[in-house]
């Protein structure tokens, strides 16, 4: 079970309802993630958050044989570029190893992991 932080207890609470959402800052309204208590630009302390699209590019990719719950199966640890401007680390699903590659389409999913819902991304599903 995940215990979140009062920094990051927002995208929790966001994912549970199948909302991704990023930190901004109420001042000058520049996006942050991972989330601050202080915005780098204009150090201001006011924060609201915005829903993200869910849609973005893998800028980075690792294949992750580090075991941890619920299995011990290997994952598919991504950087991706958000459409929104910002970076966000996350597991790629629906893939396999194989098929990873830098600037893949992707959007994400929210799947219960441990009794947690957490934000993951799949490859974008052309229709």
């Amino acid at each position: 079970m995940v215990v979140p932080d009062p920094d990051d207890a927002f995208i929790f609470e966001g994912a549970a309802r199948g909302e991704l959402l990023i930190r901004r800052c109420a001042a000058c309204h520049r996006l942050r993630h991972p989330p601050t208590p202080m915005c780098p630009v204009c150090h201001s302390t006011d924060v609201d958050a915005i829903q993200a699209s869910g849609r973005g590019t893998v800028a980075s990719w690792i294949l992750s044989h580090h075991p941890s719950q619920p299995d011990d199966a290997p994952r598919i640890v991504v950087l991706i570029d958000l459409a929104e401007g910002t970076r966000f680390v996350s597991n790629l699903i629906d893939i396999e190893p194989d098929a990873v590659s830098i600037g893949l389409a992707v959007e994400v999913r929210f799947v219960d992991v441990g009794g947690t819902v957490l934000p993951q991304f799949a490859p974008v599903v052309k229709r």
